[in-house]
């Protein structure tokens, strides 16, 4: 995703994200844009990837609360830097965390909200997209060297997932917003 909270005509894409808490956001989303200035993105965890749907997405968000009860709040901790194959992107591997996210996405990938990814779903915070042809090793190893200066904690606790939309600017705007209550599993 691009970019968040934006303005303009939503379009029929939709995703499920957890946005990460400061500092680590600040000092991701500063990391973002050193690679693409015009990066508006705030740092996030994906839990559904951008899908299109085929009701209102009032319809679409009701069918979410039931099964987000299942789940309590959990830790996730990011991991080293790595690169996808195909796409190049850049992104931050999940070291903790990882199977609830997976859990996650496997209940939340039903009823209106169904659809078949182009890619297994991998849990990741992205850095880097839309490189130039070439480019993807070399912005790995910044972000690598800008990582392993990073000073505080590189965990937080999951507790609240935002269902966002895209927009025709590519742009994503937080439409609703689910906090996932109970004691923390550690």
């Amino acid at each position: 995703m691009s970019g968040c909270n934006g303005e303009g005509p939503g379009i029929n894409s939709f995703a499920l994200v957890s946005y990460l808490p400061d500092p680590l956001a600040a000092f991701l989303d500063g990391l973002r844009k050193e690679f693409d200035s015009g990066c508006h993105s705030k740092a996030h965890v994906t839990v559904l990837p951008p899908r299109p749907i085929d009701c209102p997405s009032e319809t679409a968000w009701a069918g979410l609360g039931p099964a987000l009860r299942d789940f309590q709040p959990f830790l996730i901790e990011l991991g080293a830097i790595e690169i996808f194959p195909v796409t190049n992107v850049i992104y931050l591997s999940v070291a903790r965390g990882g199977s609830q996210l997976k859990s996650l996405h496997q209940k939340l990938n039903s009823g209106p909200l169904a659809f078949e990814e182009p890619f297994p779903y991998h849990p990741h915070v992205t850095l880097a997209q839309d490189l130039q042809p070439g480019a993807a090793a070399e912005v790995a190893q910044v972000a690598a060297e800008r990582w392993r200066h990073f000073p505080a904690d590189r965990s937080f606790v999951l507790h609240r997932l935002t269902f966002v939309q895209n927009t025709l600017g590519n742009q994503w705007t937080d439409l609703r917003a689910f906090l996932l209550h109970d004691r923390v599993r550690i």
